[in-house]
């Protein structure tokens, strides 16, 4: 007997499947709930709400908060977080809640905990760890409470600081993340107030840390790092860091040091020149790096002048103090060429073909500027001798523990933690409409954006690992076999994929060869989903 369309319903799962399965390897929602606790009366438990967050924030959607439960309507709600659960029970009071809850555990513990924990189970290697931060701006107002004195301790300030997205109109807070040299795994992030400098912070980050947690890592971070009171706090740890060019001390080695010092490196386009440094009385490593990529780019910045002075020239403007004006302004942007020989040009524009009636008004006028540019020879030469280098400092002075080409790979693996804030900043993911009303939801639905990047970041490390092991691949966009996927391009490969259930009997739609060969290396959690052995 053919069902009737009562007997049948049709609900997506898309890569929803993934998500939840990848959750479920991490026993996410059991330490959640854990933590927080549970209630005999909840239909949705704490570790339940963070699950439908992690699934509604890695959607590919872009899917403000409001929306939150709107994302589940049509989606098999109950399937992918339990049973019982449907769309409206994970309305804004309950997301509310449970942030408020995450908030008052300490945020920053709550990801530690789950994140070790799922890298434990996961075998990710904690050899280094890699430290950088971000702004994060907010739409709506928000109470500036820096100079109240009620303030709450551990409350985060949303305020104007420096804006790494150019936002400066916006307030904004500040997002600490640390990575894992192995598979770019989020083990470390904090919340912190929008005015907070990054040099203030990540010498005392890198301290608690390796004692909270016992962690005998190699501790690697950009030139904020590098202070002289940093330094000296550090000083029981393992760190790389980069040497910033502003210190007088840099700024000579860069521009003094000999061709004959540098040693071609193993990492390609790389050559290395090591030398002994005591900078703030700690002894340490410096590695002079000259990047062949970087010095090709550095000169070509020596060779822009010349046509950004002919932009210039093509500029019209009103008057001739405005091109005056604007002559300056150029000059002051040249650190290696000054204008000569300039003149400001009138133009007369007439308005109408032909000669001019006799009783017309005077035509108006524009000005032009026409210039020379001429080089600083000097500072040319200066500036060609450092093209291309920057300098590494680290306390391991041992370089049978770590090499030099060593050194150098651990530091190029501190795009991991820009990965990160790339991928939580992207327009399809929830984080650019933060407009919850207050600092402590605001602060704790950031943390949630850190499980999704922990979440999507063990997923991606897993199935390479899996496929390599297996010595396979999978095709990319182009149809070509490929294992440097990103973990984005799989979920976009399970587009439209639905559970279908006819009187009482669940059956999986559109699952394909090539997806039933992904989910062969994604693990059981995963493969349960699509009703899978």
């Amino acid at each position: 007997m053919t069902p009737s369309g009562s007997q049948i319903r049709v609900q997506d799962i898309d890569h929803c499947g993934i998500v939840a399965g990848m959750i479920d390897q991490m026993c996410l929602v059991e330490q959640i709930n854990q933590i927080l606790g549970t209630h005999h009366q909840e239909i949705v438990s704490a570790g339940q709400a963070v699950k439908a967050m992690i699934i509604n924030g890695l959607g590919l959607v872009s899917a403000p908060l409001y929306l939150f439960e709107k994302f589940f309507v049509g989606k098999a709600t109950e399937h992918l977080l339990g049973g019982g659960i449907s769309p409206e029970h994970l309305n804004d009071d309950r997301l509310g809640r449970v942030l408020d809850k995450l908030y008052e555990a300490g945020l920053t513990q709550v990801f530690v905990s789950v994140a070790l924990a799922a890298a434990k189970k996961f075998g990710v290697e904690k050899d280094s760890l890699h430290l950088n931060s971000s702004s994060f701006h907010v739409h709506g107002e928000y109470a500036d409470n820096s100079t109240e004195s009620e303030v709450e301790a551990g409350q985060i300030k949303i305020t104007k600081g420096y804006s790494r997205d150019h936002r400066p109109a916006l307030k904004q807070f500040i997002v600490d993340l640390m990575c894992s040299g192995d598979g770019d795994i989020p083990l470390y992030l904090r919340v912190a107030d929008g005015n907070e400098a990054d040099c203030a912070m990540f010498a005392q980050i890198f301290k608690e840390f390796r004692q909270q947690w016992e962690i005998d890592a190699l501790f690697v971070a950009d030139a904020a790092l590098y202070t002289e009171d940093n330094l000296k706090q550090m000083d029981s740890l393992r760190w790389l860091s980069r040497v910033p060019a502003t210190l007088t001390t840099a700024q000579l080695l860069l521009e003094n040091i000999s061709q004959e010092a540098f040693v071609a490196s193993v990492v390609a386009g790389y050559r290395i020149a090591e030398c002994c440094c005591d900078y703030g009385r700690v002894k340490q490593r410096w590695l002079v790096v000259e990047s062949e990529a970087r010095t090709e780019s550095d000169l070509k910045q020596l060779e822009q002048a010349q046509s950004q002075l002919r932009q210039l020239s093509q500029q019209e403007f009103a008057c001739a103090a405005d091109a005056i004006q604007a002559s300056k302004y150029f000059e002051t942007q040249q650190r290696f060429h000054q204008l000569a020989q300039l003149e400001v040009i009138e133009h007369k524009r007439h308005i109408r073909s032909g000669r001019p009636r006799k009783d017309a008004q005077p035509p108006p006028c524009y000005y032009q500027i026409r210039a020379i540019v001429v080089p600083d020879e000097v500072a040319i030469a200066t500036q060609k001798q450092r093209t291309g280098r920057f300098i590494l400092a680290t306390n391991v002075l041992d370089a049978h523990q770590l090499s030099n080409d060593d050194l150098l790979r651990e530091y190029k693996a501190q795009q991991s933690t820009e990965r990160g804030f790339r991928f939580l900043k992207d327009p399809l993911f929830f984080t650019s409409s933060v407009f919850l009303n207050s600092p402590e939801r605001v602060a704790a639905l950031a943390m949630v954006m850190g499980l999704c990047l922990l979440v999507y970041s063990l997923g991606q490390r897993a199935l390479r690992q899996a496929l390599n092991q297996a010595k396979q691949t999978i095709h990319n966009q182009l149809g070509k076999p490929t294992a440097s996927f990103t973990m984005r391009w799989v979920f976009q490969c399970f587009m439209s994929i639905h559970l279908v259930t006819i009187a009482g009997l669940k059956h999986i739609a559109n699952l394909t060869d090539e997806r039933l060969w992904i989910l062969q290396f994604l693990g059981a959690p995963c493969r349960k989903y699509y009703l899978l052995n």
